[in-house]
């Protein structure tokens, strides 16, 4: 009923789970991950236990094959399982039990694993195979997401479309510091998912992205006046506070703050404020 991709980023910071279905609310069922641990996917006739045992596994530092081979060891419904699953190195893993519905199977490499059943045929993992190592120069956010996206151009799942999710972990990587999660987004019933899903990523990493200091303009001279106007014009005027506290003022309304650099603006921010004001 699902398709799926579990990854590792290339410098084995960032593990990922990317999954689609005519089902709803995918993403609290099949994603688990945990920073610095691995991430694992389990579908088909989906037993919940196995993300908890998962990550317990992948903690001993167990390969992502053993990890399979352990959960499925301990379970009589093997046979009706789907799963994928990839540690902190080497090759990822995936499992297809027998009485899956048709289509169903997937394949592996280096830090990922793409699975599905009950698909359109299999051009849809070879074609999310394809487009992830196809998109080795995206975030790894996009790249999860890219794949997810050409496994649904392929044909997806072959009853339709229902709910999608997004989950990306790394430690110290979500909002303010305080969390490992740095992407979790899910789209629980719409009658296109992956699109939708697609646009909540860029609103997230308009909102929750951070800086990139060689973009960063200086609040200086013209730049400093605009931004002072443009403030006033969205209801932040000078009230004898500097530039600086203005401006974090109003981007704590606009869910901003994660682009805040003293004395400095985003090309992001500073396009956004001049779409506000």
């Amino acid at each position: 009923m699902t398709f799926s991709i579990v990854a590792r980023s290339a410098d084995g910071r960032m593990h990922g789970v990317a999954v689609a279905s005519k089902f709803l609310g995918v993403g609290a069922l099949v994603p688990a991950a945990e920073a610095e641990v691995g991430a694992l996917a389990t579908q088909a006739h989906a037993n919940l236990a196995y993300r908890p045992q998962g990550l317990a596994f992948l903690r001993t530092g167990l390969a992502a094959a053993d990890v399979v081979a352990g959960l499925l060891a301990a379970d009589s419904g093997r046979a009706h399982r789907q799963l994928g699953v990839v540690g902190v190195d080497g090759p990822g893993a995936t499992w297809t039990g027998p009485e899956c519905h048709d289509w169903a199977g997937g394949q592996a490499g280096d830090g990922w694993a793409v699975q599905g059943n009950i698909l359109a045929g299999p051009q849809v993992v070879d074609e999310m195979r394809d487009a992830w190592l196809g998109l080795a120069d995206q975030g790894f956010a996009e790249r999860l997401l890219g794949a997810l996206r050409a496994g649904d151009l392929a044909g997806g799942d072959r009853r339709g479309r229902q709910s999608a999710a997004l989950l990306v972990v790394a430690r110290g990587a979500g909002y303010g510091g305080g969390s490992d999660v740095l992407v979790d987004l899910r789209v629980d019933d719409h009658p296109d998912p992956v699109t939708e899903l697609g646009r909540l990523l860029e609103v997230h990493t308009m909102l929750f992205g951070r800086p990139d200091p060689a973009t960063l303009l200086d609040l200086t001279g013209a730049l400093a006046d605009e931004v002072a106007t443009l403030l006033a014009a969205a209801g932040h005027p000078n009230d004898g506070g500097d530039l600086d506290a203005r401006l974090a003022a109003w981007a704590g309304v606009e869910n901003l703050e994660e682009r805040l650099v003293p004395a400095r603006i985003d090309p992001l921010v500073l396009a956004h404020l001049r779409r506000q004001a």
